[in-house]
């Protein structure tokens, strides 16, 4: 790694620093535009879920993520009380967290998070 001393050599740039760094040893999912950790693998709950954009995931719990306000939202399952989430590096919306379901069958969604396909990449290991 380059020093960020004066002189000869290669230009410093700067680096990058996230709120939460996850283990190198686990599977993780990160932003796709600046590559701040999200979520551990461990923490996938369901792959079978849909975003505003597209295919999302629904997580336990996520890192590295600021939230909206919540708002009632008539979603594919019913009402729910969601707010949206953004990466806290880049700022780009990911998804929504799920504060209140209205429906008894989506309750298990509750303080649960979506974060869409298209704003997450695979990293650590795999293969």
């Amino acid at each position: 790694m380059p020093s960020c001393e004066p002189g000869p050599g290669p230009a410093c740039l700067p680096t990058k620093t996230f709120r939460s760094y996850l283990p190198r040893c686990h599977r993780t999912y990160s932003c796709v535009h600046c590559r701040a950790h999200l979520a551990k693998h461990d923490e996938l709950i369901s792959k079978s879920f849909q975003g505003s954009h597209g295919r999302a995931y629904l997580f336990n719990s996520v890192v590295n993520v600021g939230c909206g306000p919540a708002e009632q939202r008539l979603l594919l399952t019913g009402l729910h009380s969601v707010a949206d989430i953004f990466c806290e590096s880049c700022k780009t919306t990911l998804g929504w967290k799920y504060e209140q379901a209205f429906e008894t069958s989506q309750k298990y969604k509750e303080g649960k998070y979506i974060i869409e396909m298209s704003h997450m990449v695979k990293d650590n290991g795999w293969d």
